[in-house]
């Protein structure tokens, strides 16, 4: 669906992306996860043909978006990362208008449009104002229109900012449900669950280029442990003249994981077994304030990768 070679994007002497290699199946869903300035929403519009490449090589539907842009728009739907409804219209008046831009006839765009407000639960909002819908809303409506033209592939940039958690995972389920039917997604986010949720594979992007690829299970398989022990220690416990006062405890503990990662307010010891881990912690005479032994995470992988979180 997109095969991309040494993929460039600059503004004058700025390089947002700095020459990607990415390839995208057909029926899967493929993520960008990284910050923002990462590069992910400078990739989306070279990819949604509406921002050309400055360098590389790049393929939508197997054409070139440099010639066959109007085609490739024609097959793709786009979730913009703000959304841009149209206020002075009611909720289906709103897709109805939007399927016509494709030339879609207007007996075909009503039908379409009753069609997308069931799927999205907003059949009962069919004859509201945009401006009376809640953000949740909005996004799902936004989602819907993308899909006016019945697409191939799917872009969303950004889907899910700004939502509260029910949102969010109400429309994790639908993107899930338009999966299933045979859509190919395309996501950025800067949201390291929500990658994990939604996506099959995905590329972990940071300054423009891409710092690992594979599926979420594979990339934590690879730059991970199996489990991570939260340790925090108390201002009693801690040495007056550290800048940080767990870099002593970390000192301590390096032997009882494969990796000790100091955080400003607790340590993070990645193990393949999190008790065993707190057991050594006690067997020492240490005394943390809290513990917590989880599963490794996207944002562990990111740690490792870059040194920082997501989310800048």
């Amino acid at each position: 669906m997109i095969s991309a070679r040494g993929l460039r994007k600059a503004f004058g002497e700025f390089e947002a992306v700095r020459g990607i290699d990415l390839d995208v199946r057909r029926g899967e869903a493929f993520g960008f996860l990284g910050p923002n300035g990462a590069g992910k929403s400078s990739t989306m519009r070279m990819v949604a043909a509406v921002s050309p490449p400055t360098d590389g090589e790049l393929r939508i539907l197997g054409m070139d978006p440099a010639v066959d842009g109007p085609a490739i728009r024609g097959r793709i739907g786009v979730c913009p990362q703000a959304d841009t409804l149209d206020s002075e219209l009611n909720v289906r008046d709103n897709l109805v208008i939007y399927a016509r831009y494709f030339g879609i006839g207007r007996a075909e765009a009503r039908a379409r449009a009753d069609e997308l407000l069931e799927l999205v639960n907003l059949t009962e909002k069919a004859k509201a104002k945009v401006d009376d819908l809640s953000g949740g809303m909005k996004r799902r409506l936004t989602i819907a229109r993308s899909l006016v033209n019945r697409p191939e592939l799917l872009l969303l940039d950004e889907p899910t900012t700004g939502l509260d958690p029910q949102a969010r995972h109400l429309l994790w389920d639908q993107l899930f449900r338009l999966k299933s039917s045979g859509v190919t997604l395309v996501i950025t986010t800067h949201y390291m669950d929500e990658a994990e949720q939604l996506c099959d594979r995905l590329v972990v992007m940071d300054g423009g280029v891409i710092a690992a690829e594979g599926s979420p299970a594979a990339l934590i398989a690879e730059h991970s442990s199996r489990e991570v022990a939260e340790v925090r220690f108390g201002s009693a416990d801690t040495a007056a003249d550290a800048v940080n006062p767990h870099e002593r405890y970390a000192e301590q503990l390096a032997d009882l994981g494969d990796r000790v990662e100091v955080l400003p307010d607790r340590l993070l010891v990645y193990a393949a077994d999190g008790d065993t881990v707190l057991e050594g912690v006690h067997a020492r005479g240490l005394h943390p304030v809290a513990t917590l032994v989880r599963r490794s995470t996207l944002e562990d992988v990111f740690l490792r990768l870059t040194g920082r979180t997501l989310v800048d």
